[in-house]
């Protein structure tokens, strides 16, 4: 069986692979335009964020499985999946402690201005009285919007800060001191502090439109770790210039798939919106979480036949 990794995965883990006498191609700088070649007679191809397109699944001679080593399997052609009989399974969860710390990182860079008095220091600049200035997160209030894996992970740290902590989802939430809102229309102005952790879908992209924007408060924080398409950032644009919103987000449209490179947004020249380079999940306790569950899901396969974790149907 021959196993292609197309994205960063810890070497002890791909030696765990090779241990089970798998023939393992490591090849983590592959891009989109990339996999259609290099995956044409693999049995197994594993990604984190790299697109798997239709060309590529189509071409593939031998592939059965697609792994996203992640969460989210948004950047996996499912309906092409489908009709070729190409299993996909994802790693849920184990991403969730690490996007749960950066959102919190975001929530006191925003508050604190961090990234902004680094960028000073760097240029010779004091300006202790620009930055002695903020507000504090403690008896804050924040809006959990989307209560997965990643929410409940927030949500634990935010009340450990002594933040009220109020939380929206398809499914129940039951957990001690979190608050259950349903309507974003009375939620959203009493927000400080609105986090994100939605899945793309119809009914999620382009959730944050105008409309929702002028039902926050001047001067509130929004964090996305999730999605780029959760928000409309012409939309975002006019309220951090209206309305004096801050933003900090982990994602945004157009994101260069590449991993080093030159990059180009309609939100750099926004002095209240900061961005980071899709980092949620990349912390060393967030891979080998994710490397161990991918490991699993493969040997599973090679003992029972049976798939892990399966997100599609695959000759449907």
């Amino acid at each position: 069986m021959k196993i292609l990794i197309a994205d960063k995965l810890p070497e002890r883990y791909i030696q765990q692979l090779q241990d089970k006498n798998l023939e393992v191609i490591f090849k983590p700088t592959l891009g989109e335009n990339d996999l259609s070649e290099a995956a044409k007679d693999v049995d197994i191809l594993i990604v984190r964020s790299t697109k798997v397109n239709e060309q590529t699944i189509n071409n593939a001679q031998k592939l059965n499985l697609i792994i996203r080593a992640g969460a989210g399997y948004n950047n996996i052609d499912i309906k092409t999946a489908n009709k070729k009989g190409v299993s996909v399974a994802n790693c849920p969860g184990k991403n969730s402690i690490a996007v749960a710390e950066l959102a919190i990182g975001l929530m006191i860079s925003l508050d604190r201005k961090i990234p902004d008095n680094v960028s000073d220091f760097r240029k010779g600049i004091w300006n202790k009285a620009k930055y002695a200035k903020a507000k504090g997160l403690f008896g804050k209030t924040l809006a959990i919007v989307g209560f997965g894996h990643i929410g409940k992970e927030v949500a634990i740290r935010a009340l450990a800060m002594g933040m009220k902590v109020f939380a929206r989802d398809i499914i129940p939430i039951n957990m001690e001191g979190v608050i259950v809102f349903e309507d974003l229309s009375k939620m959203l102005p009493k927000a400080d502090l609105i986090t994100l952790h939605l899945p793309s879908t119809p009914e999620t992209r382009g959730m944050f439109n105008d409309k929702l924007f002028g039902y926050m408060k001047e001067g509130a924080f929004l964090i996305n770790t999730s999605r780029p398409d959760v928000i409309d950032e012409d939309a975002l644009i006019t309220a951090v210039k209206e309305k004096d919103i801050h933003a900090a987000l982990d994602v945004f449209i157009d994101e260069p798939e590449y991993k080093q490179g030159e990059v180009h947004s309609k939100l750099q020249e926004l002095e209240n919106v900061y961005l980071t380079h899709h980092i949620g999940a990349s912390t060393q306790q967030a891979q080998d979480a994710v490397a161990q569950e991918v490991v699993k899901i493969i040997t599973e396969l090679l003992n029972t036949n049976k798939v892990l974790h399966l997100v599609n149907n695959p000759n449907k």
